[in-house]
């Protein structure tokens, strides 16, 4: 906006100059060419009293040398009975054009070489006397080169001062708008107390004003939410508090063992949930430099957990790529999190005997951790990627895989919902290794999914089941 009001003040200026200057300028010529031809009409009225006087030679031409120079001027005296037409002085003009100004009566000009020459008819009792005055062009052109130097330069400390102002004025503008925008993309990046100072223009002083007063309200609905997210978990404590009673009184049988395991972790997860609303904190964050997790552990550790459902229900597990550590940039509780929703959904949502798998491949920038299944799978894997939808069935609020997104998202990568070998889902999680920061749009935040030009994974995967 500021080059461009530069832009707009420089083309009307210079149009408003030129409208004025070359108008002037001509003006200026035509003056000086004025000017010259008077002073011509001057030095002629000099002889014309001498002519009405005496018809002498020698007389006339010291007039004539008196009156100007004998270079500059020339009188015409034409024939009259014996005596044969006189020319006095240093004549430019041709006889055509003198005989043209005595038929006419009336001053003439007649260009000659090296100017112009001011023809002067006199009337006297001899004949039309023509009295010729030499102005050459340098007289003429006098000062026209000064005067259009001094208009030149007026034009363009003009033009200057206008882009100089325009300038200013641009970036009392532009400045205003470009804190607007630069609050906004903090506002964007969840630096909540982003502020834009309410000054500028009008039009700008009242964005501002509204940007501040969004910015509040949105400090303010936050709050409410994580004070409604605590109230909500803080809520789960007693019904948690009579589970972990009754597990406690279930004896020492496998079972009881994980019963109580599970509501342990449920209490911790409700623990976490109310700090992290408290603390205004995201739940899900990149792991910094010499932090994350060991992946294959935590594989490990959940199919421990949940294989003995899945045995209690006649499925058949299977798990490849974990007996060697891989490391990944993520928090152990997350990626526990993640995983739990997955295989949470496997048993939630396909019918009892049905297989699954899980997968883990450690290549050179990623890790991908692929859960699959041979359930009756997802009609539309891209609606149960959008939070809150799920795949459509009973019970699924897509919450689930909104988890799983922003895990892998958080480090520069992203989900997968596609078919399986073995029928049903499968659901591909991309680590990203190298700690690149995701590209998002949008107010969701989206990964961007470019696989061009991202090295590919290797890995050899083996489809069978025990």
């Amino acid at each position: 906006m500021r080059w461009a009001l530069v832009k707009v003040c420089l083309a009307v200026t210079t149009m408003v100059v030129v409208a004025f200057a070359v108008p002037l300028g001509l003006v200026i010529k035509e003056m000086a060419r004025d000017r010259a031809f008077s002073n011509a009409e001057r030095e002629a009225a000099v002889v014309v009293p001498a002519l009405s006087i005496t018809t002498d030679r020698d007389q006339l031409e010291r007039v004539v040398a008196s009156a100007g120079s004998d270079d500059g001027m020339a009188v015409h005296i034409p024939a009259n009975g014996d005596r044969q037409a006189l020319d006095l002085g240093r004549p430019r003009a041709t006889a055509a054009d003198i005989a043209a100004v005595r038929e006419l009566g009336r001053a003439s000009t007649a260009e000659v070489p090296g100017g112009s020459a001011l023809l002067q008819p006199v009337a006297l009792s001899l004949g039309t006397v023509v009295v010729e005055v030499y102005v050459p062009e340098s007289e003429v052109s006098n000062g026209v080169g000064t005067a259009w130097a001094v208009l030149a330069a007026v034009g363009a400390a003009l033009v200057v001062g206008s882009v100089a102002v325009a300038d200013r004025l641009g970036v009392r503008m532009v400045q205003p708008a470009r804190r607007l925008v630069e609050g906004a993309h903090e506002l964007g990046e969840g630096k909540l107390g982003a502020r834009v100072p309410e000054e500028g223009p009008n039009e700008l002083r009242l964005a501002a004003v509204a940007f501040n007063s969004m910015a509040d309200q949105v400090v303010q609905l936050l709050a409410n939410e994580r004070e409604l997210a605590a109230d909500l978990s803080h809520r789960l404590r007693t019904p948690l508090t009579v589970l972990r009673l009754n597990a406690a009184s279930l004896g020492d049988s496998p079972a009881a063992e994980q019963t109580r395991a599970a509501v342990a972790q449920l209490e911790h997860e409700v623990d976490t949930i109310i700090r992290t609303a408290r603390e205004a904190k995201p739940q899900t964050a990149a792991a910094g430099p010499g932090a994350g997790c060991d992946a294959a552990e935590v594989v490990r550790e959940r199919m421990t957990f949940w294989s003995a459902l899945a045995e209690d229900e006649g499925r058949k597990v299977r798990v490849a790529g974990a007996d060697r550590p891989v490391r990944i940039p993520v928090v152990r509780a997350d990626l526990v999190a993640a995983l739990d929703a997955l295989l949470g959904n496997v048993f939630r949502h396909t019918p009892e005997g049905t297989a699954f798998a899980v997968d883990l491949h450690n290549g050179e920038d990623a890790v991908i951790v692929l859960v699959s299944d041979a359930g009756p799978g997802i009609p539309d894997p891209q609606a149960a990627m959008a939070r809150g939808r799920g795949s459509g069935s009973a019970g699924s609020t897509g919450l689930g895989l909104d988890i799983v997104r922003r895990l892998a998202e958080s480090t520069g990568g992203d989900v997968r919902i596609g078919s399986s070998v073995l029928g049903g889902t499968e659901v591909r999680i991309w680590i990203q290794l190298d700690g690149r920061e995701p590209e998002r749009r949008g107010h969701r935040g989206a990964v961007r999914r470019r696989r061009q030009g991202r090295r590919t994974v290797t890995f050899n995967r083996s489809r069978s089941l025990p």
